[in-house]
């Protein structure tokens, strides 16, 4: 008999920094709630690319890729399924417009988060915002 194998999906989110605060965007489809925007890395494509494809289709946005944040790999962070995400930090470029499957979008600081916030997506933002406010250190790749 011959083995199935089964593979995490992989997954990029960005925090998209503009106008003093980051975008997260009203999910149109199930599990409903804010998420960063984001999505799936096609098959041929490098993590880079799927990060400023998938915030154009999601924010309109273009964005310039500042550094990889982290990776977060936990099997239930998706309720759908088993995916791994590289979060990358990125500095958006025009005006944010809800695209694509998010329902609508605003710009949330810190302090003024909205609730629900879909998947593991809260621990991001909070290791974000512990990481900007030098409580959290990391040791991963800067892009110029």
């Amino acid at each position: 008999m011959e083995k199935k194998y089964r593979n995490p999906l992989l997954t990029v989110d960005i925090i998209i920094e503009i106008n003093n605060g980051i975008i997260l965007i009203e999910r149109a489809n199930p599990p409903y709630g804010w998420a960063l925007p984001g999505g799936f890395v096609n098959y041929g494509e490098s993590i880079e690319s799927a990060a400023i494809r998938e915030a154009k289709e999601e924010t309109s946005l273009e964005i310039k890729l500042k550094e990889q944040f982290q990776t977060y790999s936990e099997p239930d962070r998706d309720p759908r399924h088993h995916s791994v995400t590289t979060v990358f930090i990125a500095s958006g470029i025009g005006v944010p417009r809800a695209e694509d499957d998010a329902k609508r979008l605003g710009i949330f600081t810190k302090n003024t988060l909205p609730r629900p916030i879909a998947f593991d997506h809260e621990k991001i933002i909070r290791d974000y915002f512990r990481y900007k406010n030098g409580e959290l250190k990391k040791n991963l790749f800067r892009y110029s």
